[in-house]
């Protein structure tokens, strides 16, 4: 298991526990997420890349982890991560790249063994 897969199981337990002592906050936080990440006129996935792509934007990485995922179990491709992960860069410059390369790394943790092509970068110092 990596380390961000654990950090995630530890933190996926710390909420659940949060969910037994808080019930109404967390629990309508959770009904808010599965409501606004519901598919209608936008595809859910959508919205899910677009949180993360916000979550990129405010520098908080368990969010990103968190969208990452979600968004590749509702089907999102690798194609249509790297077009949001721009989005990110282009309204962030560096800082955004740097936080937009931590949700490729963990999306590049969750997809391992499939066929990947790697991203270059717009800073010399952050080339592959």
């Amino acid at each position: 298991m990596s380390e961000t897969t654990e950090t995630l199981d530890a933190e996926s337990s710390l909420f659940a526990e949060m969910r037994k002592l808080s019930p109404k906050v967390t629990g309508g936080i959770m009904r808010a997420r599965e409501a606004t990440y519901a598919d209608g006129n936008v595809g859910g996935k959508y919205k899910l890349l677009t949180a993360m792509a916000i979550s990129i934007a405010i520098r908080c990485e368990p969010c990103i982890k968190a969208y990452v995922k979600m968004a590749l179990d509702r089907g999102a491709t690798q194609e249509e991560f790297v077009e949001f992960l721009n989005v990110a860069m282009t309204m962030q410059g560096c800082p955004g790249e740097e936080w937009a390369l931590k949700a490729y790394a963990y999306y590049k943790e969750l997809t391992v063994g499939e066929d990947q092509e790697e991203i270059g970068s717009c800073c010399p110092t952050h080339s592959s």
